[in-house]
Parts: structure tokens; C-alpha cells; sequence
């Protein structure tokens, strides 16, 4: 646009004011000085926008025309500058976070809640995906952070980590008796495994461990949620593969026991993923705060 913008903003004033020393008293400029930039306006634009007389000035009917769409052009950008200073205010905005949904049960509720309470017009979008589904979530832009399984691999990503979590496998009661001593990871892989979908990264990372002693697995039965792991080896459908963090309850009150393993898979951790080319909202970066604080306090 070669005109600038503050002529405009002088134009709409005298249209307003219908005198050129009103509406320079307004914008705290001389008089000349502003039927100088409506001189240079009506110069650039080829056409004339008042017709001057001796009450003032009134609007020509191009210049009426002009100050229809220019008045409503300067309001929308006001609009504009107050969403955006409210938005770092956290009056107003969105936060969209990708989760799953034993994460979501387990670690995010809590902060949720304390993020809700101390912004309550921010609103909360919360989609439950894989973790491979949050990562490209991200990348397409439909969600500001995930809160997933680790470790994730991919250079477009930066990665917080939160809190360590455990890979172990659990049975019923007709499988008590592996519980009693630990038992070698061969041991294991005779006995008829249940195991999350091959999509989730949970199982990629156990089913990588593996692979590295030397060992496949064949899963007698895949499901789709950590809770349905839990409950197929209570009836003794099989051992389950689950995070013990997520499996206290089951494993202090409801009839399954942790099947010891002679070496142990590593531990791993649940964390925070958001985009490297992209600042943050105020609002993520509010919410990371409370996880980082929480996180440290406990």
C-alpha cells in the first residue's frame, strides 16, 4: 500500500470532526498539518474528499464512500490488536492439546485443572491420539502441545521430560507363581502375551528392547487401551504389558502381581512435545509452567 496508514487514520478524524482544527486538537497535530496529509491524501488518490465551506468541511460522495470502508478497515484493526493484547493477557484464547487416554487419566487431569482455574476463559481443546497421531497433529498445526509417551524421535520436535515410568508385565492369579522369583525374558516370551495395538509407542518400545536380546514377540491378544490390558489379565487371559505407574490400583486391590523380570526393561518417560519453528502460545506456555512447577515441587 503506498499510502500510509495514518493518513487514513487523519482522514477518518476530520470526517468525524467536519473540521480540520477539531479533529487536529484530536489527533495532537497543527492544523496545517493536517490539511496538509488530506492535500497529499486527495493527490495520491486522484479524487477530492471535502468540500470546504465556512462551517467546516463535509464529505464528498467518493470521499463518503472512502470513509465507509476505511472506517470499518481502522475498527477491525483496533479489534485486532485488543484480541491479540488480550490473548497475552490469557483473557481469551485456546490451548489444544493432543493426549492419550491413560496419560489424560493418570498425569494430565490435575494440571487441567489448576490451568482452568487460573485462566477460565481460555478454552480447553483436548484430543485423545497415539502418540505417533499427536506428533503429526503438531506438525499440521491442529494442536499446540502433546502430552505423550517417550521417547520420540524427530528433528521438527522439541521434547520435555516430566516423570520416569515403567514397562513391566503383570498376570492373574493363574500366573501368581511367575511373580514369585524373577524369570528370563525367554521364560517370558513362551507364556501368551497381551500387548497394546503396533501403533502405540509403548509397545514399539518394549518390541525394540526385545528385539535387542535377541527375542520377537507374537502376542496372543492386542487391544487398544492400557485399562482393557489390565482387565484381560485379571481374568487370566494372558501376561499384559503395561506401565506399573498406571497399574497401582490393580496391583495393591484387584488380583493381579507384577511378573519379575531377571532384566528389567529400561525406563522411559511421559512428556511434552511441541513445535521447534514455532514460539509458543501464551497460553502453552502458561500451561508448561504449571507442569514444570508441579513437576518440581513434587
Amino acid at each position: 500500500m503506498s499510502i500510509k496508514l495514518d493518513y487514513y487514520k487523519v482522514f477518518c478524524k476530520v470526517a468525524e470532526c467536519k473540521s480540520f482544527s477539531a479533529a487536529a486538537k484530536r489527533l495532537y497535530m497543527t492544523q496545517p498539518a493536517v490539511s496538509q496529509t488530506i492535500i497529499q491524501l486527495e493527490k495520491e488518490l486522484d479524487i477530492c474528499l471535502f468540500r470546504r465551506g465556512a462551517k467546516g468541511v463535509v464529505l464528498t460522495n467518493e470521499g463518503s464512500n472512502l470513509y465507509e470502508y476505511i472506517h470499518t478497515a481502522l475498527n477491525l484493526i483496533e479489534v485486532g490488536e485488543k484480541k491479540i493484547k488480550e490473548s497475552l493477557d490469557l483473557v481469551v484464547g485456546e490451548l489444544k492439546i493432543g493426549v492419550g487416554d491413560t496419560i489424560s487419566r493418570f498425569f494430565l487431569l490435575p494440571y487441567l485443572e489448576k490451568f482452568h482455574d487460573q485462566y477460565p476463559n481460555i478454552k480447553l481443546k483436548i484430543i485423545n491420539r497415539t502418540t505417533t497421531e499427536q506428533c503429526e497433529l503438531l506438525k499440521a498445526g491442529e494442536i499446540d502441545l502433546a502430552i505423550c509417551n517417550l521417547p520420540i524421535e524427530d528433528t521438527a520436535l522439541d521434547v520435555k521430560e516430566y516423570f520416569y515410568i515403567h514397562d513391566i508385565f503383570v498376570g492373574g492369579e493363574a500366573y501368581k507363581k511367575f511373580s514369585k522369583n524373577p524369570i528370563a525374558l525367554e521364560e517370558l516370551t513362551t507364556l501368551p502375551l497381551i500387548f497394546l495395538e503396533k501403533k502405540s509407542n509403548s509397545r514399539r518400545y518394549v518390541e525394540k528392547y526385545l528385539e535387542k536380546e535377541g527375542l520377537r514377540i507374537n502376542p496372543e491378544i492386542e487391544l487398544g487401551s492400557h485399562d482393557l490390558l489390565l482387565e484381560f489379565a485379571r481374568i487370566n487371559l494372558g501376561i499384559s504389558c503395561v506401565i506399573k505407574e498406571f497399574s497401582k490400583e490393580y496391583l495393591d486391590q484387584k488380583g493381579i502381581y507384577e511378573i519379575r523380570l531377571m532384566n528389567p526393561i529400561p525406563r522411559r518417560s511421559v512428556g511434552c512435545c511441541f513445535l521447534k519453528s514455532v514460539p509458543l502460545s501464551p497460553a502453552s506456555f502458561e500451561f508448561l509452567k504449571i507442569l514444570e512447577e508441579s513437576e518440581k515441587n513434587s
